[in-house]
């Protein structure tokens, strides 16, 4: 393992466990730098490992793989939290890596970042936990209606009901399977708010501008961010609580601290994901450190500078379902479809990428996967102004020009 008080320079190689967008960003922003980059993804056309120097084509728990990685790099982190924390822990004997095992393994079960957030003492919404039939019997009716979530595994809105009674919460846990899941009260929310730290092996903690963000189908679709987008005294609240999450976590790296925000003005912790953020891509375009730059430092022990905002920014993220509707000229405000109704569509006609890059401040980062499909992240679009006015003006017409739904 390296010297904690000797940062790896330049010249050295970095690994990423995952080869999605996420770490084709931080790899782009690596090899800017001037380091190596490693991906272990099984993926053969992983968008990662397209980009890497080196690209381990295997199983995240492969041994041989793992052995492989370990060998190449100086330093390995993870872009995406579902990946096995055994792996970052057999990674740990041998070299540095960040975020922990420990740290992802909490992000990996709601029960236990919740049971976290209590003991930072940072504000979270009324829940219970759910792994036996004796504790669903148990659970009060204070907490309905709510929402059911699994404690392992749930993504982008996955594994997840809402039950408003308890028959609806009694045939819930059996349609997830019975699994272990947490129910949380569900409560009158008016915003949807992150912060994205960073924080280093010698407790430097910096941290991103309060992103304001917008879910539609329980995928991010909108994120805006300027001065003035919060409060300024619930950003500072938010920005207290997302510390407070990294300190108790001992966390070293990037981290997004997900929050709701009540319809009285109150904040509530909702989740954690250990890795860069989907609401923290603006900064490519609009800040002078990025999200994977602040990745990489915290990797190699770089000294970590609080970034600057720049410009507004509106983050639009771009998913499968643009390929779709380009050729319908479907309704911007009508639902995503569905699975089976894409099929029915024909082949995937690629958006008017011409009309929206003629609109100002507007950055195209497309990923560079293959096949679009509904739902799946295809890539970003951040527009920068100098005005929020400005910022938000662009944002509509190119979501008007992508057939995207107001906002």
């Amino acid at each position: 393992m390296s010297d904690p008080l000797k940062p790896l320079l330049p010249g050295a190689t970095l690994g990423v466990l995952g080869g999605g967008q996420l770490g084709r960003m931080w790899a782009h922003a690596a090899q800017r730098m001037g380091y190596h980059t490693a991906v272990l993804d099984p993926d053969p056309q992983s968008p990662a490992g397209l980009v890497s120097h080196h690209h381990i084509c295997t199983d995240y728990l492969d041994p041989q793989g793992l052995a492989q990685l370990a060998a190449l790099c100086q330093a390995v982190t993870t872009e995406f939290e579902n990946v096995p924390a055994d792996a970052l822990a057999q990674l740990a004997a041998k070299l540095f890596v960040s975020p922990s095992a420990h740290a992802v393994a909490i992000a990996q079960d709601r029960a236990r970042e919740k049971a976290h957030f209590v003991q930072c003492g940072v504000p979270v919404a009324p829940h219970a936990v759910i792994d036996t039939p004796e504790q669903l019997a148990a659970v009060s009716d204070s907490l309905l209606p709510g929402i059911l979530k699994t404690s392992r595994l749930g993504y982008d809105g996955k594994g997840q009901l809402r039950v408003r009674t308890r028959e609806e919460l009694n045939a819930g846990w059996a349609t997830l399977g019975r699994l272990p899941c947490v129910l949380e009260k569900m409560l009158p929310l008016a915003a949807e708010c992150s912060v994205i730290v960073a924080r280093g092996r010698d407790g430097t903690c910096v941290h991103l501008p309060v992103q304001r963000n917008l879910h539609r189908g329980g995928i991010l679709a909108v994120t805006e961010v300027w001065a003035g987008n919060v409060s300024a005294e619930l950003a500072q609240e938010a920005v207290a609580a997302a510390h407070a999450v990294a300190e108790g976590l001992r966390y070293v790296g990037v981290l997004c601290v997900e929050f709701f925000v009540l319809a009285d003005g109150a904040l509530v912790v909702n989740e954690i994901a250990p890795r860069p953020h989907n609401s923290g891509h603006y900064s490519q375009d609009a800040c002078d450190v990025s999200q994977f730059e602040l990745q990489v430092r915290c990797m190699a022990d770089l000294p970590l500078t609080p970034p600057r905002q720049h410009s507004p920014a509106i983050m639009l993220n771009l998913l499968g379902d643009l390929w779709f509707s380009q050729q319908l000229g479907s309704d911007p405000n009508s639902s995503r479809p569905t699975e089976g109704a894409a099929a029915k569509r024909g082949d995937p006609v690629a958006p008017p990428w011409a009309q929206v890059l003629a609109l100002p401040g507007t950055h195209l980062h497309l990923y560079g996967k293959r096949e679009a499909r509904v739902g799946r992240k295809m890539g970003h679009l951040n527009i920068t102004a100098t005005t929020p006015e400005q910022a938000r003006s662009v944002a509509l017409q190119a979501a008007a020009v992508l057939g995207m739904a107001p906002f």
